[in-house]
This record gives structure tokens, C-alpha cells and sequence, in this order.
């Protein structure tokens, strides 16, 4: 595994990262419905901070940080954070194109914005489709526990309502919770 260029994404690089993106939707089918304007999808409202995977002068992957709140998380999720309320962390728009696989860019990344989440004492989150059976083996590798899962509102490429997995990254799966 190789260190790869990690730093924080600028507007600069959205062109770059719309392009990687549309890289991994052709052939990963993420996001399942290409959005109408993907700038905006990369960039949510309640985006923190982004950060780019780069080789050589390439965007090969990015992440987000979003900022939810406990109050409105799944049930099970907000148990499982120890937190009824306050603000969250959330991984958001983590993906690396197939020329970018396999040197450690997602973990990479991953571990970038854990570090932010961290330094900003909030507990971080991350939801997941069912039908990415890569992308949950990343997290259950770095040590991510699943919390919940529930169904979607939005549709899967089966056209059905997608299963979404939540997970609690390592430290905030180690921190006791309220309730103990």
C-alpha cells in the first residue's frame, strides 16, 4: 500500500472530482441515480470539510464530513453513539475510482476525516447500502461496528427501497454510553 496524497478539497478540484465520480457511477453504479447537478450532491448543505485522494496531478477519490444531529439519527443508531442530541459526524461522498484502488486511498481517506470527527469531539457515523459488499469489508476491516439498519426512501437498482446499514466508527463504538 502506498501513502497517497491526501489533502483538503478546494472548489477547485470539483471539476476533477465530478469527473472521478462519473468514473465510479459507470462502473460501480455509486450514486445508483446520477444526480441532476453533482457538484451539489458532493457538496451538501451540511457538509464540514472535504478531502481528495490525489496521484500525480489526478483526483482519484474523495470524502465528506457532514454534520447531523443525534436527535434526528435512527433510534438504534443514536443508542448506539450515547448521545440523545448534539451534533454528529457523518462520512459522506467516499469514493475512489478503479484506477485508484488497491493502494489505500479509501482507508486513507477514512481515516482523515475520523481525525477531523475527533478533533472536533463529535462521534462519527456512516451509512451504507447493503448492495456495496465492498465498501462495508473497508469499514468492518478499519474496525467500524454496525449499529442499525432500516430501510431507505430512496430506490436501490432493483427498484427496490435500498437496506442501509449504519455504522459507529472504533472510537465512538468504545466511548460509554449514556445509559451505562
Amino acid at each position: 500500500m502506498t501513502n497517497p496524497s491526501i489533502r483538503p478539497r478546494t472548489t477547485k478540484d470539483l471539476p476533477a472530482c465530478i469527473d472521478a465520480l462519473a468514473i465510479v457511477h459507470a462502473s460501480d453504479r455509486y450514486p445508483v441515480n446520477w444526480p441532476d447537478d453533482p457538484g451539489r450532491w458532493l457538496t451538501p448543505s451540511n457538509l464540514v470539510k472535504a478531502w481528495v485522494a490525489v496521484e500525480g496531478s489526478g483526483v482519484v477519490g474523495q470524502v465528506g464530513l457532514s454534520q447531523l444531529d443525534a436527535a434526528k439519527l435512527e433510534p438504534p443508531l443514536a443508542r448506539a453513539i450515547g448521545t440523545p442530541a448534539g451534533p454528529v459526524g457523518s462520512i459522506t461522498r467516499l469514493f475512489v475510482t478503479p484506477q485508484g484502488r488497491g493502494r489505500g486511498h479509501a482507508t486513507h481517506l477514512l481515516e482523515v476525516a475520523r481525525k477531523e470527527a475527533d478533533n472536533l469531539g463529535i462521534p462519527l457515523v456512516l451509512d451504507v447500502s447493503d448492495d456495496d459488499h465492498a465498501a462495508i469489508a473497508l469499514y468492518e476491516r478499519a474496525g467500524w461496528q454496525r449499529a442499525a439498519s432500516a430501510r431507505a426512501d430512496w430506490l436501490n437498482a432493483a427498484g427496490e427501497h435500498a437496506l442501509l446499514h449504519y455504522y459507529v466508527s472504533p472510537e465512538t463504538a468504545r466511548k460509554p454510553t449514556q445509559t451505562e
